[in-house]
């Protein structure tokens, strides 16, 4: 027994010390794969020094002379920031995920090879013009520089991700930056899944009146009746059997699709500019606050960019650039102000392809049996087996996996279905826009300079320093036939010519405005253009709440405009939708028979006065009955397509709650002899959303909060799933707001896990009063650092979630907190 004390006093003593400086001294040595506050380095290629000056928050002020050196600059500090950021991205637009995450991940390498992003980013180079292949060059050669220099003394040379994963990263290329850009337009594009959504209701049987129950238009629209689906494409009708009909890119089950989703996931977003002659300034104010996927870091980068020669005199820009590219897309020069929203304008469209019974290797065109296109792939799979599977392509585009949203359930014997993309253009020029923002100087030379800007199409509001206001929405819009009724709403026949794109819009004939009457622009990715526009952009678009505030807010409001009133208009938490949703479901249970816990929850929603505020309870009542009510109405007619349906969608249920629904026995539960009314289906539905609140909040119905339902949560791509990772690498904070309001905090209401967590919000705030630019304010979600060691890290969020901002100013910081300098070869 003594010898054992003895042998454990000496572990104690000995060993756990020893044990415990070991993991100290490896902190220690990944804390110092942080960059140096000061430095100097020399780089092949530049034609003068840059100098790079951080501020006090992390943000880089460059100065170079020019446009290209100054993209050395930006690809320096990003890739000492970022780097981890910019190779997930690279690697996603590869679809080489798995060779970093392993098997979780390789469906969605299926589904991104198919489309071949990386593919057409490398065809795009050979279309660009001089300044902006010089400057993807540069920024190349800047971001490589850091990457071969030759690392600190006991320190990391590669972040801490890089480190764990085992990863290292590779030469960074000119077409790692068109991916980069490319990932960017696949995240902000999804008509598909509204087209597959139309597939799966018409394969169901449902008419073209239940189905406008389930996706309807916006009031301003009307389009043409919708084609039986059923007989256009030979569909079945009526339940889904549970065998597969067509062919598949892979066997992969759908749920393995999450993360294509959530790349996927819709942009939202909101921004608007008021004239001088209705502010207090006397000058355009603009602000922007574009609405993507929360992450850790932010998808943005705060950076001041001076070129210095090259242009004849100093040009600035300032705003939120893009890890992995060399632009500030968002932001301002030293004359103008921009922001963007996302137009989402229908640039997709799904072709149903006939596969010859007799040769699996043609489908049908309308001039007969062609060639598949193929390609063998072969996945890389990290601590498993690599995965090969076939890409096919057709005369439209990649063929889908079967599997992706539950196509070949959908579709008939021998079809695969085919996405024709604007994304996927192999002549895009949208980075030839990043160049031109130096020089812009007037509302009409940026509208001018958009003529390059291909995809994803933005609602764009720019103002000038004389006074000027504007928008302008580029992209390449399809033409679609006359003939053709279906106008991207659902998937058409390949085979037949009149669903073929007839080209795009041309440029001078896409929306845009030039100082209108009313002295004011706002865009909240609802309907921008009016009913005498005479070309599609397209018939799905988001619910106008938002936009209805920004009009009530800004567009149509009193007084004088102001920088507060913006920012007061970009905090504003406001919910019209769920206030009209709560006055519709007391109405609907009036004289009905309430348990004394019923009544008292309903009064106390209807004294809410509908601010989603982080300490109120309310709100999270609110969206649990409104998720509860969601679910219990359409889930059991839905049957497979509910999973994909599942969100929260205000119009729906105002038309059958208000009676205009085409269907009447929506709320009917098909599992039931009787028939219920919807007031039964309201009651079980908050008697529901009761319950589920207690197993997670707890039973003290006063104490629940929607800011700790609500947390804004920025997730680290992987280490959000990784439980003893997870609160060192995300960046969490609570949060007011909800889907509907302006400061926009949208949740994943379909998780069963966290359905009210905030994971799509304000990704960047920028205000800019033209009468003093310098006085303009930006933020991002978390912090300048995408290095969890750094002080930078999520220094911001706090900030964020009150909707503060930073100032930038172009005289640089007066107090800097650290200089680099990057010299030419000699």
């Amino acid at each position: 027994m003594r010898r054992i004390l003895k042998a454990l006093i000496r572990f104690v003593l000995v060993v756990v010390p020893i044990l415990v400086m070991a993991v100290g001294a490896g902190f220690l040595w990944l804390s110092r794969s942080l960059p140096p506050e000061d430095g100097e380095m020399t780089i092949a290629g530049l034609s003068g020094p840059v100098t790079i000056t951080r501020d006090k928050e992390g943000v880089p002020h460059i100065v170079a002379e020019t446009r290209a050196d100054a993209a050395v600059g930006l690809g320096f500090v990003h890739a000492q920031e970022r780097l981890w950021q910019m190779h997930v991205n690279r690697m996603a637009g590869r679809g080489r995920l798995s060779e970093l995450f392993g098997a979780p991940t390789v469906a969605t390498d299926i589904w991104l090879r198919t489309m071949a992003i990386d593919k057409a980013a490398e065809a795009s180079l050979s279309v660009l013009d001089a300044p902006t292949t010089a400057m993807l060059d540069g920024y190349a050669r800047g971001v490589n520089a850091w990457i071969e220099r030759e690392a600190r003394a006991f320190s990391s040379k590669l972040p801490p991700e890089f480190v764990i994963l085992g990863a290292e990263p590779e030469p960074w290329t000119p077409a790692d930056t068109l991916t980069t850009i490319k990932i960017m337009s696949v995240t902000l594009s999804e008509n598909v899944g509204d087209e597959v959504l139309r597939l799966a209701f018409s394969r169901l049987g449902f008419s073209e009146p239940e189905i406008n129950d389930l996706l309807p238009y916006v009031d301003a629209d009307s389009p043409p009746p919708l084609p039986d689906l059923v007989e256009l494409l030979g569909l079945e009708r009526g339940p889904i059997g549970s065998q597969p009909s067509t062919a598949d890119n892979g066997d992969v089950p759908v749920n393995e699709y999450a993360l294509v989703d959530e790349i996927l996931g819709s942009g939202a977003s909101n921004n608007w500019v008021v004239s001088g002659a209705r502010t207090e300034s006397g000058k355009p104010i603009l602000a922007n606050d574009p609405h993507l996927s929360l992450g850790a870091p932010s998808i943005w980068y705060l950076a001041h960019v001076t070129v210095t020669k090259e242009l004849g005199e100093p040009k600035n820009l300032i705003g939120a650039s893009l890890p992995g590219t060399p632009f500030i897309f968002l932001g301002r020069n030293d004359f103008a102000a921009w922001g963007y929203t996302n137009t989402a304008t229908d640039a997709q469209d799904l072709f149903v392809e006939r596969v010859n019974p007799d040769n699996p290797d043609e489908y049908l065109t309308p001039s007969g049996w062609a060639t598949f296109g193929k390609a063998e792939e072969t996945i890389r799979v990290k601590g498993g087996t690599d995965v090969s599977f076939t890409r096919r392509w057709t005369r439209h585009g990649p063929v889908l996996p079967g599997s992706y949203r539950k196509l070949e359930t959908y579709l008939p014997k021998d079809t695969v279905a085919a996405l024709q993309w604007v994304a996927l253009a192999p002549d895009d020029t949208t980075a030839n826009a990043g160049p031109r923002l130096y020089e812009v100087r007037s509302v009409a030379d940026y509208q001018k300079a958009m003529d390059a800007f291909v995809t994803p199409m933005q609602s764009m509001v720019v103002a000038d320093v004389d006074g000027n206001i504007g928008l302008i929405a580029p992209g390449r819009v399809p033409v679609r036939d006359p003939a053709n009724q279906v106008m991207g709403r659902a998937p058409v026949p390949g085979w037949n010519a009149i669903y073929d794109w007839r080209g795009y819009v041309p440029f001078a004939g896409l929306p845009r405005q030039l100082n209108p009457a009313i002295g004011a622009i706002g865009t909240a990715n609802t309907k921008i253009v009016g009913p005498d526009y005479p070309h599609l952009l397209t018939f799905d678009w988001e619910e106008p709440y938002r936009q209805a505030r920004v009009d009530e807010l800004v567009i149509h409001a009193g007084g004088k405009h102001t920088v507060e009133a913006s920012r007061a208009a970009q905090a504003d938490i406001h919910s019209a939708a769920l206030l009209g949703m709560r006055d519709r479901f007391v109405r609907a249970l009036e004289g009905a028979q309430l348990t004394t816990l019923q009544r008292g929850l309903i009064a106390r929603l209807s004294a809410w006065d509908g601010a989603m505020t982080a300490d109120r309870g309310e709100p999270l009542i609110m969206m649990a009955w409104f998720r509860e009510m969601t679910r219990r109405t359409f889930a059991d007619e839905l049957g497979p397509a509910f999973e994909t349906w599942f969100k929260l969608r205000g119009k729906v249920l105002e038309q059958l709650l208000d009676g205009r629904s085409a269907r009447a026995t929506w709320c009917d539960l098909a599992e039931t002899p009787q028939q219920e009314g919807c007031a039964e289906i309201l009651i079980a539905a908050l008697d529901g959303a009761v319950a589920d609140l207690k197993a997670r909040y707890g039973d003290d119905i006063d104490g629940w909060r929607w800011g700790k339902a609500h947390k804004a949560i920025g997730a680290h791509r992987p280490f959000a799933n990784v439980e003893w990772l997870a609160p060192l690498f995300n960046v969490e904070i609570e949060h007011g707001g909800g889907p509907f309001t302006l400061d926009r905090g949208a949740t994943e209401i379909w998780s069963d896990a966290s359905p009210y967590a905030n994971t799509h919000g304000s990704s960047y705030r920028g205000i800019f009063d033209l009468a003093d630019l310098d006085a303009s304010t930006y933020i991002q979600t978390t912090g300048q650092s995408g290095n969890v060691f750094s002080r930078h890290y999520r220094d911001f969020a706090e900030r964020w979630a009150r909707v503060e901002g930073i100032t930038i100013p172009a005289g640089g910081p007066s107090e800097p907190a650290g200089r680099w300098t990057l010299s030419p070869e000699r």
